[in-house]
């Protein structure tokens, strides 16, 4: 029964995980984050091979 218990309880515990982390995906989407991520990966990688 306790085992039982603790097994749902972690299967609750990774669905709110997961729906939190999809939820904060969806808001930095909607806020278009990627893209600041994308021109900053972009910089970095230029730096690296001396152009930038």
């Amino acid at each position: 029964m306790r085992s039982a218990l603790r097994a749902r309880n972690k299967l609750l515990l990774r669905a709110a995980a997961l729906a939190l982390a999809l939820a904060f995906i969806g808001i930095g989407l909607a806020r278009q984050e990627q893209l600041e991520v994308l021109g900053k990966a972009v910089k970095i990688c230029l730096e690296c091979i001396g152009i930038g």
